[in-house]
């Protein structure tokens, strides 16, 4: 680790998310400062069999490519290192992601070396508390191949003299399934072996209790990349895939994906949910850029 020319904490390689995790549970001396200003660095490769391991969990076609959101498993590694050892205003657990946006400006090898910078911004008032975006970005030489903005909720925090948040909420497409998907108890497991997001509200109703869920509950970038592998081409860089994340999804479960065409521009409007479609776990859009 090291600090550049603009002050960014630099890492040669994704940090261990377990070791952060641990320590996001000892709560810091002197309460929860402000939101800093320094942004953190991954300086990496893609492991291609990493790759293939996550593609084959999300259900994506292993190719020659990165799947078009492996880039925030890099990014999220930084971000995590970014919450528990930089200044930042909430503490890691407990934060509730509600949005998500990725912007993929065109494919990325697999052998590509990559830089991956991420910062924190945009505290905001919500209904339920407030917010904060970790936003990515995702250099190859010296072009910009990926951004992400992840959005995170507190509950209850104070929210007093900050601005009003953007809506979490996108439009919800009607009419039948075009498809459903089961997902058995050890869907968060899976996953986490494969992201390194290893957040105990995602591994069995044991560790998921005392975060107040009977249930482990799937992680939203799983259901993300479940439901753009499902849309198949329409879904590939160069894109912009953007939700909102509903209810959580208590595994096991069985989920619903319904997708609304649209005329103009090519894109489609989806949305995720219950296998009864009573709850909807996911809304979205996918555009061409």
């Amino acid at each position: 680790m090291r600090a550049d020319a603009n002050d960014d904490v630099v890492l040669t390689s994704p940090p261990a998310l377990g070791p952060l995790y641990a320590r996001a549970v000892v709560p810091r001396r002197g309460g929860w400062p402000s939101l800093g200003e320094r942004a953190v660095v991954v300086e990496t490769t893609a492991d291609p069999g990493a790759v293939a391991a996550y593609a084959r969990v999300c259900g994506l076609g292993v190719t020659d490519a990165l799947p078009v959101t492996y880039p925030h498993v890099l990014a999220f590694a930084a971000q995590v290192h970014l919450m528990v050892t930089q200044p930042f205003p909430f503490p890691l657990l407990g934060l509730v992601h509600v949005r998500q946006r990725i912007t993929a400006l065109r494919p990325i090898a697999l052998d590509e070396p990559l830089r991956v910078r991420v910062w924190a911004a945009d505290l905001a008032a919500h209904p339920k508390g407030a917010t904060v975006d970790l936003h990515a970005e995702v250099t190859a030489g010296c072009e910009t191949v990926w951004t992400g903005t992840s959005r995170y909720l507190r509950r209850g925090a104070d929210a007093s003299g900050l601005p009003a948040a953007g809506g979490d909420e996108l439009p919800v497409p009607e009419g039948p399934a075009v498809g459903t998907w089961p997902l058995g108890g050890d869907t968060g497991r899976r996953y986490a072996r494969v992201s390194g997001d290893v957040n105990p509200i995602h591994l069995s109703a044991l560790t998921a209790r005392p975060l107040g869920f009977t249930r482990p509950i799937a992680h939203g970038m799983f259901t993300m990349a479940r439901t753009l592998a499902a849309l198949g081409p329409r879904a590939l860089a160069p894109v912009t895939a953007q939700v909102a994340f509903g209810a959580p999804v208590l595994l096991p479960a069985t989920l619903a994906l319904v997708v609304d065409e649209q005329d103009v521009g090519g894109g489609v409007d989806v949305a995720v949910r219950s296998g009864s479609m009573k709850r909807v776990h996911l809304s979205g859009s996918v555009r061409p850029v």
